[in-house]
């Protein structure tokens, strides 16, 4: 399959980095020390800004101070955090100013995880301090777009989750899934991870062949 587009957007966890085991590492000893049911909380928490998950659950004083300890968990263990395979040779393919990282993780935590997986720090990333309403919504890749000085519609987002599937689709973005979690919406496109995508750059924009 052939996509022709002016800009990439990358959603970070499950996308860029494997950072599966560590999460829910991290979700479980938040559970513990905040008497919550991790069942529930895993439930509810892939794709999305923590706060967004952990409001549901607590009073707002709790809640944020929940959202800090659980970033900081996480934190801890971004060391063992590694590159989903695929992810470093695409993104050393792409011009600069064409890709955006666009992530449900805080700008601290995000880095962290960058770093650790060795991850170019991208000049352009949106992160849950950047927007005000995080996905499902549309805003974070409308932002993602924006900031790059594209046209959503002809934008492309690769996305490992539901929430960031509808976010991308809302946005008018053409939208590929990575990975096997089960959807809501149906992307252009599915692959096991990023191996399977490569990319053309040209002087009319990028010429993505997935599959």
């Amino acid at each position: 399959m052939q996509i022709h587009a002016d800009a990439i957007l990358f959603d970070s966890d499950g996308v860029l980095i494997d950072s599966h085991e560590q999460v829910i590492a991290a979700w479980h000893q938040l559970s513990e020390e905040f008497g919550l049911d991790e069942a529930e909380l895993t439930r509810n928490m892939i794709g999305v800004r923590s706060n967004d998950t952990i409001s549901r659950f607590l009073p707002p004083a709790e809640a944020a101070r929940a959202v800090i300890r659980l970033e900081n968990l996480e934190i801890e263990l971004a060391s063992a955090i590694t590159a989903i395979p695929g992810a470093l040779e695409l993104l050393d393919t792409l011009p600069a100013g064409s890709w955006a990282i666009v992530t449900s993780a805080s700008t601290r935590l995000a880095e962290a995880r960058w770093r650790a997986a060795g991850i170019p720090l991208p000049p352009r990333v949106v992160t849950a301090d950047d927007v005000s309403a995080g996905k499902p919504d549309p805003e974070p890749y409308l932002t993602g777009a924006a900031v790059l000085g594209a046209d959503p519609r002809r934008s492309v987002v690769f996305e490992d989750a539901s929430p960031g599937g509808e976010a991308g689709k809302a946005a008018g973005a053409t939208v590929i899934a990575v990975g096997h979690q089960k959807w809501s919406t149906t992307p252009a496109a599915r692959v096991d991870d990023l191996s399977r995508v490569t990319a053309s750059p040209g002087p009319s924009g990028i010429t993505l062949v997935v599959g």
